[in-house]
Parts: C-alpha cells; structure tokens; sequence
C-alpha cells in the first residue's frame, strides 16, 4: 500500500449527522425565495449606488479628454481659448477642469480624428453569442458600446437575455421596473412593427436600450407556435425586420443574447453583420465553445431547408478572449489550443480578468464607470487599455464597412 493510500485508510472518517430531515420545498415555496431575491437586490443596487438609485456617468479631466481627441494638453488648452463654442467643463479646485461624458463627447465629434458614418449608409448590427453562461457576453456588450462611444459613435443596446444583465448594467431592474411593453416582446407578437416604442436613452451619453425582463421567455413559445400556423411566417427575421428602420439612427446596434440557442438568439444572428464570441481561455470553455460552432453549424443547415431562399452572410466574425487570468498554469495551453481551433478569427487582443474588473462588476459597473481608481493605477490602465483596443479594432472594421458600402452604392 502507498503512503498515501495508507494514510487515508489510518485517517479517521469524519461522519456527519443531520438532527432533521430536509424539509420538502413545494413549488409554491419558489415565489418566496424569488420575492426575497429581487428585494436583496433592490437593496444591494442601492446600496451601490447610494446616494443615488441611478447610475451616474464618469467625469474626465483636461487631459483624458485630449487623450479621447488624440491632443495634447497644449493643443487642448489653445482650443479651449479659441473655439468658444466648446465645452469648457468645471472649474475645480486646484485649478483643474472637470467634463461630463457629454461635454467629452463633443470634444471628440468636433476635435476628435475619428471617421464619420457617411451620409445615407446605414448603421451595422453586431450580436454577442455563446451558448455557455459567465463567458462575459454581457460585458463585452456594455463595454463596447461604452468604448465606441468614446470614439463618438452612437450606440443602441439590445437586451434579448431574459435574465436581463445588461439591463441591470445599467441600473435598471427587470423585475421591477420593465413593463413587458418596453421589450422587444410587442415586435415578436406582431403589435409593432419596429423597435422604436422601446428605445430608452441610458445615463451613458451616446448610448441607448431596449431593456429585457424575465417576459421575454415567452417569445420561446409564440415564434414557433406562429410559425406552425402561418408557414409564410419568418420566425428568424422578425428582429432583423424590427431593427432595420433603426439604422440611420445608429451607428452600430450591439444585441446581447441569451446562453442558449433559443428562438430569440437565432433572431439575433440572423440580424447581425457580424458576430462576436467571447472565449475564456479555460478547459471548460473551451470545450463549451466547440459545442456552440457545431450547434450553430446545426442552425445553418436547418435554415437552408426551413428557408432555401434565405442567403445569409457575416461580415465578420471574430472569437475574443476574455476573462484571461494569466496566473492560471492551463491559460497559455488553452490560449493555444482556441488559436490553432478558430485560427484568423481570434482578435489580436485579450481581455485580462484584473481586480479592477472584478471590483467594477461587483458595483453594476464596468472599468468605463470608474472615474478615479483607488488601487493600483498600472493595473486599471492594463484593463481599460484592453478595452480601448477592443473598442478600437471594431470601430476601424466598421469604417471600412461604411465606405465599402458607399463605394459599392
């Protein structure tokens, strides 16, 4: 016998009584514990965000600004003079100068070096998809429009998740405080036919939403009955056809799905121009992603024969690394393995999991919410530059799908 084999047998085996039986939860025990849930969470929210229920943007100072406009602070002080027409923030102490979000963001559509959308073509749609949980799809939703904003675009949010994350992101609580006629649930039923009545602006300038709630499960059950009664009935272009008034609005639609292949995740995809699949580099999910290419693969063929004449394309899809946590030993083999899987569709970028990121969450924020960091400054640069170069590398794929479509027209 081993050493080890033998001091688990010498070891004394712990046994642990129970003085009662469990006792047994009925169904309608379920409604006291969500009622206890959505009242902690009220609690927790706001106590978050004390003193205010709401969410608040961040300030900037004179210097992120020009950072935002790519001036220096020369440059941006002799603007300040000259063009009285731009904002000229708050006057604090020491002599510094505060900007709302708002106030930055006109510096950057009148100062900043950044490609409009040409007239008359329209905005992009991008759906998040995967079909495991805690892959951070919601995050790289809310942090991308958060990022493309600051690079002046406009942005509308789509929350298709019934569970309605992105919508607590910015504050807002399903349960609560989102009727089902705030959803995109009048579009699915047929009684708007677009999305317009559920437009919301948010506490972010330059970014909208159309909020979710835990109604939105019952599209799972009315797309496919519709689609057995009427066979004309495209259950997959419904959102698409919800969404295309929207486009000379928006610059970019960004729609969060839900961690299934569900009837609303399939609207999604077959809306989007292009698709982002956020990928831990872990075992698991790994594993899980290779699960969600061959369900989807499922899907383009099933399509083909629901729909023979429907011709769908992306025109991009990338794989993203998020959550990386480089203290963990697998991390580079996995990192390895999704690159050799998804090989020129990985993004040259990685989104690292960092105590900033972890602290931002733990606040129904992300690391755009945080005006000043009280930790370490290296490790919040570290995080908001990956962010940035995300948000980056998009927006410059999105220029030159603009002017692609301008030339073509």
């Amino acid at each position: 016998m081993s050493t080890a084999a033998r001091t688990r047998a010498e070891k004394p085996q712990v046994s642990i009584k129970l003085k009662h039986a469990p006792k047994p939860m009925p169904l309608s025990a379920i409604k006291a514990i969500a009622d206890n849930a959505s009242g902690m969470l009220v609690d927790v929210r706001e106590s978050m965000l004390a003193p205010h229920p709401r969410k608040n943007p961040p300030v900037f100072t004179t210097a992120q600004v020009g950072d935002l406009c790519r001036i220096d602070r020369q440059r941006m002080h002799y603007l300040s003079r000259s063009e009285s027409d731009l904002p000229q923030g708050t006057l604090r102490h020491s002599r510094s100068r505060e900007f709302t979000l708002e106030e930055a963001r006109i510096w950057i559509d009148r100062i900043g070096p950044y490609a409009k959308r040409p007239a008359g073509i329209r905005g992009k749609k991008i759906a998040i998809g995967n079909f495991k949980g805690g892959v951070s799809k919601t995050t790289t939703a809310m942090t991308l429009a958060q990022g493309l904003s600051l690079f002046g675009r406009r942005v509308l949010l789509v929350d298709l998740d019934p569970q309605a994350s992105l919508s607590a992101l910015h504050g807002i609580l399903a349960d609560s405080e989102v009727a089902d006629e705030q959803t995109v649930l009048p579009l699915i039923y047929g009684d708007e036919e677009d999305l317009q009545y559920a437009i919301q602006s948010t506490y972010w300038d330059g970014v909208d939403l159309i909020p979710a709630s835990a109604a939105l499960f019952g599209a799972e059950f009315f797309l496919p009955f519709k689609q057995s009664k009427d066979q004309s009935f495209q259950f997959w272009n419904v959102l698409n056809k919800g969404l295309e008034p929207l486009l000379s609005d928006y610059d970019v639609v960004i729609i969060d799905t839900p961690p299934a292949l569900s009837y609303l995740t399939i609207n999604a995809f077959m809306a989007a121009d292009g698709l982002i699949v956020p990928t831990p580099p872990s075992a698991l999910d790994y594993a899980s992603s290779t699960q969600f290419w061959n369900l989807f693969s499922d899907l383009s063929e099933s399509m083909t024969q629901v729909a023979p004449e429907l011709v769908k394309s992306f025109d991009f899809i990338h794989v993203l690394l998020a959550k990386v946590d480089q203290s963990q030993a697998a991390t580079p083999i996995v990192r390895d393995w999704i690159n050799k899987t998804y090989e020129g569709l990985v993004l040259p970028i990685e989104i690292p999991t960092t105590a900033v990121t972890q602290t931002a969450a733990a606040e129904f924020g992300t690391v755009y919410d945080i005006s000043r960091y009280q930790g370490s400054l290296k490790t919040y640069q570290r995080a908001r530059e990956a962010y940035d170069r995300f948000a980056e590398i998009v927006d410059q794929q999105l220029v030159a799908l603009w002017q692609a479509d301008q030339e073509a027209k």
